[in-house]
Protein backbone atom coordinates (compact mmCIF):
# COMPACT_ATOMS: atom_id res chain seq x y z
CA UNK A 1 0.00 0.00 0.00
CA UNK A 2 2.59 2.55 1.03
CA UNK A 3 4.08 1.71 -2.47
CA UNK A 4 1.35 2.48 -4.06
CA UNK A 5 0.88 5.41 -2.53
CA UNK A 6 3.99 6.82 -3.38
CA UNK A 7 3.78 5.84 -6.80
CA UNK A 8 0.44 7.83 -6.98
CA UNK A 9 2.12 10.61 -5.17
CA UNK A 10 4.91 10.63 -7.24
CA UNK A 11 3.00 10.59 -10.51
CA UNK A 12 0.33 13.35 -9.60
CA UNK A 13 3.11 15.46 -9.16
CA UNK A 14 4.89 14.82 -12.83
CA UNK A 15 1.54 15.90 -13.69
CA UNK A 16 1.50 18.97 -12.06
CA UNK A 17 5.01 19.56 -13.24
CA UNK A 18 3.47 19.36 -16.85
CA UNK A 19 0.71 21.66 -16.21
CA UNK A 20 2.51 24.00 -14.53
CA UNK A 21 4.99 23.57 -18.40
CA UNK A 22 2.34 23.68 -20.50
CA UNK A 23 0.46 26.89 -19.01
CA UNK A 24 4.07 28.65 -19.01
CA UNK A 25 4.62 28.04 -22.35
CA UNK A 26 1.35 29.11 -23.42
CA UNK A 27 1.64 32.24 -21.14
CA UNK A 28 5.26 32.89 -22.66
CA UNK A 29 3.57 32.66 -25.96
CA UNK A 30 0.57 34.69 -25.37
CA UNK A 31 2.94 37.44 -24.16
CA UNK A 32 4.76 37.09 -26.83
CA UNK A 33 2.50 37.56 -29.31
CA UNK A 34 1.51 41.04 -27.74
CA UNK A 35 5.36 42.14 -27.66
CA UNK A 36 5.49 41.44 -31.28
CA UNK A 37 2.53 43.81 -31.77
CA UNK A 38 3.45 46.69 -29.14
CA UNK A 39 3.57 50.21 -30.60
CA UNK A 40 7.57 51.27 -30.08
CA UNK A 41 7.91 55.02 -30.02
CA UNK A 42 10.79 56.45 -31.21
CA UNK A 43 12.88 60.05 -31.83
CA UNK A 44 13.40 59.24 -35.72
CA UNK A 45 14.47 62.34 -37.31
CA UNK A 46 14.34 61.91 -41.51
CA UNK A 47 17.66 62.00 -43.26
CA UNK A 48 17.06 63.31 -46.82
CA UNK A 49 17.23 61.13 -49.95
CA UNK A 50 20.73 61.03 -52.24
CA UNK A 51 21.56 59.91 -55.61
CA UNK A 52 24.96 61.07 -56.47
CA UNK A 53 27.80 58.77 -57.25
CA UNK A 54 29.28 58.93 -53.85
CA UNK A 55 26.92 57.94 -51.80
CA UNK A 56 25.41 55.44 -53.94
CA UNK A 57 29.20 53.87 -54.18
CA UNK A 58 29.49 54.03 -50.37
CA UNK A 59 26.18 52.35 -50.14
CA UNK A 60 26.99 49.61 -52.32
CA UNK A 61 30.00 49.18 -50.36
CA UNK A 62 28.37 49.44 -46.96
CA UNK A 63 25.17 46.71 -48.49
CA UNK A 64 28.11 44.37 -49.28
CA UNK A 65 29.96 44.79 -46.33
CA UNK A 66 27.64 45.24 -43.25
CA UNK A 67 25.91 41.87 -43.64
CA UNK A 68 22.98 43.66 -45.73
CA UNK A 69 22.95 41.20 -48.50
CA UNK A 70 23.23 38.28 -45.79
CA UNK A 71 19.47 38.61 -45.10
CA UNK A 72 18.18 40.24 -48.37
CA UNK A 73 20.09 38.50 -50.77
CA UNK A 74 22.92 40.45 -52.92
CA UNK A 75 19.89 41.72 -55.09
CA UNK A 76 18.05 42.96 -52.28
CA UNK A 77 15.06 40.47 -52.79
CA UNK A 78 15.25 38.80 -49.77
CA UNK A 79 17.18 35.29 -48.32
CA UNK A 80 16.50 32.68 -45.79
CA UNK A 81 19.43 32.62 -43.46
CA UNK A 82 18.25 30.47 -40.99
CA UNK A 83 16.57 27.39 -41.08
CA UNK A 84 16.70 24.43 -38.14
CA UNK A 85 14.14 22.54 -37.14
CA UNK A 86 11.26 24.46 -36.20
CA UNK A 87 13.31 28.26 -36.43
CA UNK A 88 13.28 29.41 -39.82
CA UNK A 89 14.11 33.42 -40.38
CA UNK A 90 14.37 35.08 -43.97
CA UNK A 91 14.67 38.27 -44.53
CA UNK A 92 12.03 40.60 -46.76
CA UNK A 93 12.68 41.78 -50.40
CA UNK A 94 13.37 45.47 -50.24
CA UNK A 95 13.15 46.15 -53.98
CA UNK A 96 10.41 47.94 -55.19
CA UNK A 97 9.06 44.77 -56.97
CA UNK A 98 6.27 42.16 -56.34
CA UNK A 99 6.42 41.65 -52.53
CA UNK A 100 8.83 44.29 -51.75
CA UNK A 101 8.20 45.79 -48.56
CA UNK A 102 9.69 49.15 -48.80
CA UNK A 103 7.96 50.79 -51.70
CA UNK A 104 5.88 52.84 -49.37
CA UNK A 105 8.77 53.64 -47.06
CA UNK A 106 8.89 57.39 -46.95
CA UNK A 107 12.23 59.03 -45.63
CA UNK A 108 11.69 58.55 -41.76
CA UNK A 109 10.94 55.22 -42.27
CA UNK A 110 13.52 54.00 -43.53
CA UNK A 111 15.93 56.31 -40.45
CA UNK A 112 12.99 53.89 -37.95
CA UNK A 113 13.84 50.46 -39.91
CA UNK A 114 17.30 50.76 -39.66
CA UNK A 115 18.43 52.48 -36.94
CA UNK A 116 15.51 51.83 -34.65
CA UNK A 117 14.50 48.07 -35.71
CA UNK A 118 11.01 49.75 -35.70
CA UNK A 119 8.13 49.78 -38.61
CA UNK A 120 6.68 52.78 -40.48
CA UNK A 121 3.61 51.39 -37.93
CA UNK A 122 5.75 51.45 -34.99
CA UNK A 123 5.93 47.71 -34.78
CA UNK A 124 8.90 46.35 -33.79
CA UNK A 125 11.24 44.95 -36.89
CA UNK A 126 11.57 41.61 -35.16
CA UNK A 127 14.66 40.11 -37.03
CA UNK A 128 16.34 43.71 -37.94
CA UNK A 129 19.64 44.10 -36.59
CA UNK A 130 19.14 47.67 -35.69
CA UNK A 131 21.48 47.40 -33.04
CA UNK A 132 24.44 47.25 -35.27
CA UNK A 133 23.31 50.03 -36.87
CA UNK A 134 22.23 52.27 -34.72
CA UNK A 135 25.23 54.23 -34.83
CA UNK A 136 25.39 54.68 -38.30
CA UNK A 137 26.17 58.36 -39.17
CA UNK A 138 23.74 60.25 -41.50
CA UNK A 139 26.16 60.36 -44.36
CA UNK A 140 26.07 56.45 -43.78
CA UNK A 141 22.74 56.19 -43.17
CA UNK A 142 21.54 58.02 -46.50
CA UNK A 143 24.30 56.49 -48.67
CA UNK A 144 23.14 53.03 -47.51
CA UNK A 145 19.43 54.26 -48.31
CA UNK A 146 20.63 55.54 -51.65
CA UNK A 147 21.86 52.02 -52.98
CA UNK A 148 19.01 50.17 -51.67
CA UNK A 149 16.41 52.93 -53.66
CA UNK A 150 18.57 52.07 -56.70
CA UNK A 151 18.25 48.25 -56.41
CA UNK A 152 16.29 47.21 -59.65
CA UNK A 153 12.68 46.19 -58.73
CA UNK A 154 12.32 42.18 -58.74
CA UNK A 155 9.93 39.56 -57.26
CA UNK A 156 10.65 38.75 -53.81
CA UNK A 157 9.44 37.37 -50.29
CA UNK A 158 7.92 39.42 -47.12
CA UNK A 159 9.42 38.70 -43.87
CA UNK A 160 9.34 34.59 -42.92
CA UNK A 161 10.09 34.43 -39.05
CA UNK A 162 8.92 30.64 -37.59
CA UNK A 163 10.03 30.40 -33.93
CA UNK A 164 9.76 26.72 -32.14
CA UNK A 165 6.92 27.56 -29.00
CA UNK A 166 10.04 27.14 -26.51
CA UNK A 167 12.02 30.15 -28.22
CA UNK A 168 8.76 32.34 -28.43
CA UNK A 169 8.13 31.99 -24.75
CA UNK A 170 11.63 33.01 -24.30
CA UNK A 171 10.94 35.91 -25.89
CA UNK A 172 7.43 36.74 -24.33
CA UNK A 173 9.21 36.42 -20.68
CA UNK A 174 11.97 38.54 -21.80
CA UNK A 175 14.77 36.50 -22.00
CA UNK A 176 15.55 36.70 -25.66
CA UNK A 177 14.97 40.64 -27.05
CA UNK A 178 14.23 42.15 -30.12
CA UNK A 179 16.67 45.19 -31.38
CA UNK A 180 13.67 47.67 -30.65
CA UNK A 181 13.88 46.80 -27.07
CA UNK A 182 17.95 46.89 -26.63
CA UNK A 183 18.70 50.19 -28.77
CA UNK A 184 18.32 53.18 -26.44
CA UNK A 185 16.28 55.31 -28.94
CA UNK A 186 17.28 58.30 -27.09
CA UNK A 187 20.77 58.89 -28.58
CA UNK A 188 20.89 61.47 -30.82
CA UNK A 189 22.90 59.91 -34.20
CA UNK A 190 26.84 59.71 -34.13
CA UNK A 191 28.57 62.52 -35.37
CA UNK A 192 30.80 62.07 -38.53
CA UNK A 193 34.02 60.17 -37.89
CA UNK A 194 36.94 60.66 -40.25
CA UNK A 195 37.91 57.12 -42.22
CA UNK A 196 41.22 56.29 -41.34
CA UNK A 197 43.41 53.78 -39.37
CA UNK A 198 42.66 55.32 -36.17
CA UNK A 199 41.14 53.51 -32.24
CA UNK A 200 38.16 56.32 -32.99
CA UNK A 201 36.99 54.47 -36.33
CA UNK A 202 37.74 51.39 -35.31
CA UNK A 203 35.34 51.99 -32.78
CA UNK A 204 32.76 52.89 -35.17
CA UNK A 205 33.32 50.04 -37.30
CA UNK A 206 33.30 48.29 -34.30
CA UNK A 207 29.32 48.58 -34.07
CA UNK A 208 28.45 46.49 -36.50
CA UNK A 209 29.36 43.86 -34.31
CA UNK A 210 27.22 44.57 -30.32
CA UNK A 211 24.43 42.29 -32.20
CA UNK A 212 26.40 39.04 -31.33
CA UNK A 213 29.41 40.02 -29.29
CA UNK A 214 27.38 42.44 -27.18
CA UNK A 215 28.18 45.76 -26.55
CA UNK A 216 30.86 45.02 -23.95
CA UNK A 217 32.65 42.84 -26.30
CA UNK A 218 32.23 39.69 -24.00
CA UNK A 219 30.14 37.81 -26.38
CA UNK A 220 28.40 34.45 -25.36
CA UNK A 221 25.15 32.98 -26.36
CA UNK A 222 23.67 34.86 -29.62
CA UNK A 223 20.34 36.14 -29.08
CA UNK A 224 17.51 34.19 -31.02
CA UNK A 225 19.90 32.24 -32.60
CA UNK A 226 19.44 28.56 -33.32
CA UNK A 227 20.54 26.45 -30.37
CA UNK A 228 23.01 24.89 -32.17
CA UNK A 229 24.89 28.23 -33.17
CA UNK A 230 28.23 28.23 -30.87
CA UNK A 231 27.96 31.73 -28.36
CA UNK A 232 30.31 34.53 -30.03
CA UNK A 233 33.49 34.77 -29.00
CA UNK A 234 34.96 37.25 -26.38
CA UNK A 235 36.44 40.05 -27.87
CA UNK A 236 37.32 42.06 -24.78
CA UNK A 237 40.42 41.27 -22.90
CA UNK A 238 39.87 38.99 -20.30
CA UNK A 239 39.56 34.89 -19.81
CA UNK A 240 38.43 33.45 -23.37
CA UNK A 241 39.46 36.09 -24.98
CA UNK A 242 39.81 35.55 -28.93
CA UNK A 243 41.95 38.48 -29.60
CA UNK A 244 45.46 36.67 -28.43
CA UNK A 245 45.33 34.80 -31.27
CA UNK A 246 45.15 38.00 -33.90
CA UNK A 247 48.45 39.84 -33.00
CA UNK A 248 48.78 42.02 -35.92
CA UNK A 249 46.03 43.45 -37.94
CA UNK A 250 47.02 40.95 -40.98
CA UNK A 251 45.65 38.07 -38.84
CA UNK A 252 42.73 39.36 -38.30
CA UNK A 253 42.03 40.26 -41.95
CA UNK A 254 42.82 36.76 -43.15
CA UNK A 255 40.27 35.50 -41.21
CA UNK A 256 37.73 38.23 -42.34
CA UNK A 257 38.40 36.96 -45.63
CA UNK A 258 39.13 33.90 -45.38
CA UNK A 259 36.24 32.87 -42.73
CA UNK A 260 39.45 30.59 -41.16
CA UNK A 261 41.14 30.40 -38.05
CA UNK A 262 45.26 30.65 -38.38
CA UNK A 263 44.78 26.83 -37.46
CA UNK A 264 42.50 25.97 -40.66
CA UNK A 265 39.27 26.01 -38.79
CA UNK A 266 36.33 27.56 -39.83
CA UNK A 267 34.04 29.49 -37.80
CA UNK A 268 30.86 28.85 -38.29
CA UNK A 269 28.48 31.36 -37.60
CA UNK A 270 30.10 34.28 -38.61
CA UNK A 271 28.76 36.52 -41.85
CA UNK A 272 31.92 36.23 -43.84
CA UNK A 273 30.23 36.17 -47.20
CA UNK A 274 29.64 40.48 -46.26
CA UNK A 275 32.83 40.50 -43.72
CA UNK A 276 35.02 39.47 -46.54
CA UNK A 277 34.19 42.55 -48.79
CA UNK A 278 35.36 44.49 -45.84
CA UNK A 279 38.28 47.16 -46.82
CA UNK A 280 42.05 46.67 -45.29
CA UNK A 281 41.19 50.21 -43.52
CA UNK A 282 37.98 49.53 -42.27
CA UNK A 283 39.69 46.21 -40.32
CA UNK A 284 43.12 47.40 -39.59
CA UNK A 285 41.18 50.31 -37.69
CA UNK A 286 38.74 48.09 -36.02
CA UNK A 287 41.96 45.43 -35.25
CA UNK A 288 43.55 48.76 -33.18
CA UNK A 289 40.35 49.78 -31.35
CA UNK A 290 39.33 45.82 -30.25
CA UNK A 291 42.88 45.29 -29.08
CA UNK A 292 43.02 48.57 -26.99
CA UNK A 293 40.14 47.45 -25.21
CA UNK A 294 40.63 47.99 -21.23
CA UNK A 295 40.47 44.84 -19.72
CA UNK A 296 37.50 43.63 -17.93
CA UNK A 297 36.66 40.45 -15.39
Amino acid sequence: MKKRSWMRALLAGLGALVLLATMALGLGVLLAERKMQRFVDVPARPVAYRDDTASLERGKYLFASRACMECHGSNGTGRTFAEDGGLVIAGPNITTGPGGVVAGYQPVDWVRAIRHGVSPQGRPLMIMPSEDYNRFTDDDLASLVAYVRSLPPASGQGTVLKLPLPVKALYGFGAIKDAAARIDHSLPPQPPVPEGVTAAHGQYVANMCIGCHREDYTGGKIPGGPPDWPAASRLAPGEGSVMGRYPDAESLIALFRSGKRADGSAVKVMPFESLREMSDTDLRALHLYLKALPGKG
